[in-house]
């Protein structure tokens, strides 16, 4: 079973710049705040389907303080110690779904200046190593129509997909077993 909590891995993202992808920790509630302030009004709209200017407290708390059990997240970060900064992050929320298989929902953010440069893919493959380790069959997620950006990762995630739109929002369905739907 593998150790979310200490989960640390370094990658390369394709523009050469190295980052380390760990599991968040409840002492990055600001250098999450610090990430937010930086993401341009699209991204928080993409990202939440709703604009706001910080994250609440409450939020936050969410954010950082998970049960790595149903609730996993990662954090990108680059620098170290002090200077540590994240730039990116992605989670799941396990649910029990209909037929008795678990499933996830799933969700990323990414800093402006990192946009395009696999961190969302990196994030997808870790995040589902961790899922098919700890029982889960299929990430799901909802993505606004205009997040061409997202929806091209899901789609290049090697996993089979199934696409549902409804009223500009994209429901996706990644099986993480690799059965064709």
């Amino acid at each position: 079973m593998i150790d979310v909590r200490s989960y640390s891995v370094e990658e390369t993202l394709k523009n050469g710049t190295a980052v380390r992808i760990r599991g968040v920790r409840a002492d990055d509630k600001k250098r999450i705040s610090e990430a937010f302030r930086k993401l341009e009004n699209e991204s928080i709209y993409k990202r939440f389907f709703q604009y706001k200017k910080a994250l609440s407290d409450e939020e936050l708390k969410a954010a950082t303080e998970v049960d790595f059990e149903n609730e996993i997240a990662l954090v990108v970060t680059i620098g170290e110690k002090e200077t540590e900064t994240i730039i990116g992050a992605g989670r799941y929320v396990a649910f029990d779904a209909a037929g008795g298989q678990r499933s996830a929902e799933v969700a990323f953010m990414v800093g402006e200046d990192y946009q395009g440069l696999g961190m969302a893919s990196n994030i997808l493959r870790h995040l589902a190593g961790i899922a098919k380790d700890k029982g889960i069959a299929q990430f799901q997620a909802e993505v606004l129509r205009e997040n061409k950006g997202m929806l091209t990762v899901f789609k290049r995630s090697g996993f089979p997909m199934k696409q549902e739109s409804a009223e500009g929002v994209v429901h996706v369905t990644l099986s993480l077993r690799g059965e064709e739907f």
